[in-house]
């Protein structure tokens, strides 16, 4: 799918979705974005062979196999998942990591189980506040630092699948094959793939996954001091038309979509003249808990010139997308109006 994906870096694989394929509601598998952080496994695991352990913290730890993952009761949800860095590049000061544009982002209805079905199996210990996932891939680097991260309990137990499938298929390789746990309304750097153990733990999973990357902080300040990167935040895309595009007078057909990780989209307003005025787009397809919300925007425009397409996304909370990102050392979470406009020339 390379001749489809923009691919940022091969090994590890980090590729972003093209704007096509980000109007539609469910994003494809094959052009789903990938990242990571260590190798993709070069075969599926035997499923006759997998494992996955649950321990650490709890009354009773246990190792559960394939088949008996698939006869727990089954959990089915849509789910928007983002990079973290997505649209990093976009913001005005460059800040460390992949240059995503939107294209870090999809939409999946996800097939498996929910975790607190097997954390009240295994017995949650009294004191345990966190649960770290680790999976069976391979490092990358001569530090060969495994890629392993922390949810609260409280996340885990509410709203954290362990998905197998992916739009109705079985989990691809590349997206965690056989087992990925999935919080839902989190960014991906939350959600670990390729999954074989859950432990539970005091506190949150102490390594550099956890304390020097994926935490909100500026330049010369000490990484684990920084926020944690968890839920997605308040944003919208413009999916339609593509930026620095020339288009003809007459109606207009815009297209986007935005979305808040745990919380539910109340409005999308769109401005063409950027951000003077401002007019309500209206929603399109499916509406899920988790999942993004389709919009459209339909703009007569009656002169030729430059503008500037706007978007901007309030939640149900009356949380409303800032005008401008607030600039990180990684850049993380920008969801900034300002920086994902789309300048456009009408002739």
């Amino acid at each position: 799918m390379d001749e489809l994906m923009r691919v940022m870096s091969p090994r590890p694989r980090n590729a972003e979705t093209p704007n096509t394929y980000l109007r539609s509601w469910i994003t494809a598998n094959k052009v789903f974005f990938d990242r990571n952080q260590g190798e993709i496994p070069e075969k599926e695991i035997d499923l006759s062979e997998w494992r996955l352990e649950v321990t650490g913290r709890v009354e009773t730890p246990f190792v559960i196999d394939f088949d008996s993952l698939l006869a727990m009761p089954k959990a089915i949800a849509a789910n928007t998942l983002e990079c973290s860095g997505n649209s990093r590049s976009l913001l005005d000061m460059k800040a460390s990591g992949n240059p995503w544009t939107i294209g870090g982002v999809g939409n999946a209805v996800w097939g498996g189980v929910w975790l607190k079905d097997l954390l009240e199996r295994a017995g949650v210990a009294q004191g345990a506040g966190h649960v770290a996932f680790e999976g069976y891939d391979k490092p990358l680097g001569k530090a060969q630092i495994k890629f392993i991260r922390s949810i609260p309990i409280e996340k885990a137990m509410t709203s954290t699948i362990l998905a197998y499938e992916m739009n109705g298929e079985p989990l691809p390789l590349k997206h965690g094959y056989p087992l990925r746990a999935l919080a839902l309304g989190w960014t991906g750097a939350n959600c670990v793939k390729w999954l074989n153990r859950i432990t539970l733990l005091d506190e949150p999973y102490a390594g550099f996954y956890m304390d020097q990357v994926y935490r909100i902080h500026q330049p010369g300040q000490e990484p684990k001091t920084g926020e944690y990167v968890t839920e997605i935040t308040l944003k919208s895309i413009i999916t339609q038309p593509e930026p620095e595009t020339t288009l003809p007078l007459g109606d207009v057909t815009v297209l986007g979509a935005a979305y808040a990780g745990e919380a539910d989209i109340e409005k999308v307003d769109v401005s063409t003249d950027g951000g003077e005025s401002w007019q309500a787009a209206t929603f399109i397809g499916p509406h899920e808990p988790f999942a993004w919300q389709h919009w459209q925007y339909v703009w007569h425009v009656d002169r030729p010139g430059s503008y500037t397409i706007l978007s901007r996304a309030t939640d149900r909370d009356g949380r409303v997308q800032p005008m401008q990102a607030s600039w990180n050392k990684h850049g993380y979470n920008n969801n900034g109006i300002k920086e994902h406009g789309i300048a456009v020339q009408v002739a």
